[in-house]
């Protein structure tokens, strides 16, 4: 049963998150055995028994956790303390790993922007991860990937950077499916920055998650530990592409110490992108896949079977044709796209697909902008939602 934390145990938590580093074992251990209030007033007293003892007093001295609570409340932002309702259930195995040596350590706490609820998003969760400096196919892939898996109901989590993480969180939103960002900085600060337009959407159709508080600029080993709260939070991590040396590599060593399911698209032979991916597959430390369905296979494997279906009118997006449907679902939110490239990706013959497309258009689906075509608005984010 979920049960909200006390004030004292909130602020504790609050003060604590904006003084120790993310996924600090040793802090996560004595939160354990002492709690969040007594571990607080031991780094105000500077005990001699933590590690570093003297940075975090100093840090303590400037930190009331109250206010750092009412400061995010005024911005809109939430915290969610572990074992409280909302608090996702899959966060409770990184707990249960502090009494082994691979240890995954909780957070603190969670702040959270947006309205989602993180406990129901969390249930049917896939992480898509992979390069920020991605190439063309690897794009395409975790869009089409993430675009799938939000039509069948699941929900994509990633970290919002540039590249994989963009295209996958594009990708969703583009069907109108949730989508979760775990950030390495305070879910108020846009980063980078020019993704700030996409944090937007995810904080809408979504959430933004971080394990540090609001305000919180990021640091480069903060990117490294909150890739194991993009792993805890999802029933298995699709790595779309990675070279050998990889941050995107960290997500799949946080999922195999949680026993999630590391799943891994195949690239070029000849793409150094692809090199750590060829090389979990090649170690045996991750599955083979190459579409939506062979994730979902796999991860039903954990007994994470799909999400049931909602019991809702039949949308206007049911009536189309297998072939209408399939040109459409292919089509990329954003994207101008051209009769061959989309032939290519359904499989159709560029008749075909231009017949589907005309026959769209006349109903709004789609529309035709400067020699290609783009997707059209008859059906809301909401209708497509499954």
């Amino acid at each position: 049963m979920r049960v909200a934390a006390s004030s004292a145990e909130r602020a504790a938590r609050a003060a604590l998150s904006a003084v120790t580093e993310p996924g600090d074992d040793r802090i996560a251990l004595r939160m354990r055995d002492a709690g969040a209030e007594a571990t607080w007033r031991a780094i105000c007293r500077g005990d001699d028994a933590l590690d570093k003892s003297r940075v975090l007093r100093r840090r303590a001295e400037h930190v009331d956790g109250a206010e750092v609570l009412e400061r995010a409340e005024r911005l809109g932002i939430r915290y969610l303390c572990p074992g409280e309702p909302g608090w996702p259930a899959p966060l409770d195995d990184m707990a249960a790993t502090l009494d082994f040596g691979e240890r995954v350590p909780p957070p603190l706490g969670l702040w959270l922007r947006g309205e989602g609820d993180l406990a129901t998003l969390a249930e049917w969760a896939v992480a898509v991860v992979g390069s920020r400096n991605c190439s063309r196919y690897g794009e395409r892939v975790a869009s089409d990937l993430a675009t799938d898996l939000a039509l069948a109901g699941r929900t994509v989590v990633s970290g919002a950077a540039f590249g994989i993480d963009a295209a996958a969180h594009r990708g969703a939103l583009g069907v109108g499916g949730p989508t979760v960002a775990v950030l390495a900085c305070g879910v108020d600060v846009p980063y980078p920055a020019s993704h700030a337009q996409l944090l937007e959407r995810i904080a809408a159709d979504g959430l933004i998650v971080s394990e540090v508080p609001p305000g919180s600029r990021p640091m480069r080993a903060w990117f490294l530990a909150r890739n194991r709260i993009i792993a805890a939070l999802s029933a298995g991590t699709v790595i779309v592409e990675a070279a050998p040396r990889s941050g995107a590599l960290s997500t799949a060593t946080w999922t195999q110490k949680l026993s999630r399911e590391t799943l891994v698209v195949p690239g070029p032979i000849t793409s150094a992108l692809s090199g750590g991916c060829h090389k979990l597959v090649r170690d045996g430390a991750g599955t083979l896949v190459t579409g939506s369905a062979d994730v979902l296979e796999a991860i039903d494997r954990l007994g994470a079977h799909a999400p049931p279906d909602p019991e809702v009118e039949a949308r206007p997006i049911d009536a189309l044709p297998p072939t209408h449907s399939m040109v459409r679902e292919r089509m990329r939110a954003g994207a101008l796209e051209t009769v061959g490239g989309l032939a290519q990706r359904t499989g159709l013959t560029d008749d075909a697909v231009e017949t589907a497309l005309g026959e769209l258009a006349a109903d709004g689906w789609v529309t035709r902008d400067n020699g290609g075509w783009r997707l059209g608005s008859t059906i809301s984010p909401a209708e497509t939602h499954t």
